[in-house]
């Protein structure tokens, strides 16, 4: 399955082995605990607001600690360093399997809400340090292969493990349907987490040239689908291992046509995340949908994202990085419009179908067009501000939508979130 390398580069051949391996494991946990933490909670009675702070959480963190982890990170071993934040990360999977039986539901929705805030702190770590290291251990004349490897495992796993956690969640009595989908993924966190740490580390003079390539690898480790129809697009963490010194940090780059592009992406970012508190809540209290339909729902959003992640290539070659960014980010609003006007699964499932066939173009595209305005000789101060912006647009995004449902219905709440992201996308189209 992998390119030919000489008889001295078996190192590399092992590396993408468990580089595959470790996918394979992490679409297990992606779309099991991942994918339906958020349906539990709403299940549990939590409002929009809770259901929000699962996400602005991390999202704090994340905004708070990735420059100085970087920073921190830049120099260290970065095989030890990921393999150790990945296994702390990951105990929290494993903790999450006896809670529903100890707690009563309204302490449990708020130990959801601080186990995943925590769990966020070495998952930071992991997110930035698991990019460099595949950045090291993957030369560029391999990466399409390898990402276009992984990014197909993961699909498949993806698809299967949501599908049977579907049939699990529809056929146990709540909450033990749960227990054993957090068991699920706790297999899942445990085997990706024992394939990361079998990486082994090439030496100083083998490292591969170090190109301002975007890695469009799908699977970057704790980034969770949180709601229905978002993903954190691709943040390029390792520029921010790989400083060489300098100031991470630079204001003075907002002051330039930089500054204008930022706001932009801060805008799209922020709508972008406005209805995913909204999401699950609807699902529950308004469609009345069963787990197996959300997860049927879940599985025709990635069948279709990975379907046009594979044709982004051809995309872009006929549309240009622009054009695509533009087109894809006015589609984006498809979903949660459709989902305004769904009354039972159908209309969801034929939303999810086309939401995951945009997403599979958009966050492409929103990496490419970053990529293409960052200079080649200075991206991780860039990259380090575009991390920043994307973090708070999730986390401003992510409070924005229960202050909206609190003034509309559900429904309401849906049908304004769908034009928000229009006017997002629009703002995108003006600014990018």
């Amino acid at each position: 399955m992998l390119p030919h390398a000489s008889p001295g580069n078996e190192l590399l051949r092992a590396n993408s082995r468990h580089l595959m391996h470790d996918v394979a494991w992490y679409g297990v946990l992606a779309a099991s605990t991942m994918a339906f933490l958020s349906v539990f909670a709403a299940r549990l009675g939590a409002s929009t607001l809770q259901v929000a702070l699962l996400t602005a959480g991390p999202a704090v963190v994340n905004l708070l600690a990735s420059i100085p982890f970087g920073r921190w990170m830049e120099g260290r071993p970065l095989v030890r360093m990921t393999f150790r934040s990945s296994a702390w990360t990951r105990l929290a999977y494993l903790a999450l399997i006896p809670l529903p039986m100890l707690l009563p539901q309204s302490a449990l929705i708020w130990v959801l809400i601080g186990l995943t805030a925590l769990m966020s702190v070495p998952g930071t770590l992991l997110a930035i340090g698991f990019n460099a290291l595949f950045a090291d251990l993957v030369p560029p004349d391999w990466r399409a292969f390898v990402v276009g490897r992984r990014n197909a495992l993961l699909a498949v796993t993806l698809t299967v493990t949501v599908l049977i956690c579907g049939l699990v969640l529809d056929r146990l009595p709540f909450p033990s349907n749960y227990q054993w989908v957090f068991a699920i993924g706790a297999l899942g966190a445990a085997g990706s987490t024992y394939h990361l740490g079998r990486l082994s580390a090439p030496s100083d003079d083998q490292l591969p040239p170090r190109v301002g390539q975007p890695l469009l690898d799908a699977a970057r480790p704790e980034s969770v689908r949180a709601g229905a129809d978002a993903d954190r697009p691709e943040a390029d963490l390792r520029f921010l291992t790989r400083s060489r010194g300098r100031r991470l940090l630079r204001l003075d780059l907002l002051r330039g046509p930089f500054g204008g592009f930022l706001l932009a992406y801060l805008a799209f970012y922020t709508f972008q995340f406005l209805p995913l508190a909204i999401f699950p809540v609807f699902w529950v209290r308004e469609l009345r949908l069963t787990d197996g339909a959300i997860s049927l729902g879940s599985a025709l959003f990635y069948m279709a994202m990975m379907a046009t992640s594979i044709a982004l290539r051809r995309a872009t070659s006929a549309l240009g990085h622009r054009r695509l960014l533009h087109v894809s980010s006015l589609l984006y609003a498809v979903y949660p419009f459709l989902t305004w006007l769904a009354q039972d699964a159908t209309l969801f499932w034929v939303a999810s179908l086309l939401g995951g066939a945009v997403w599979g173009l958009l966050n492409g595209a929103l990496v490419n067009r970053l990529m293409e305005k960052v200079p080649e000789g200075d991206r991780p101060a860039h990259m380090a501000l575009h991390n920043l912006a994307l973090n708070l647009g999730i986390l401003v995004g992510s409070l924005l939508g229960p202050w909206l449902a609190l003034g509309l219905d559900l429904r309401g709440a849906m049908l304004g979130a769908g034009i928000l992201r229009l006017l997002g996308g629009m703002i995108l189209v003006l600014g990018a």
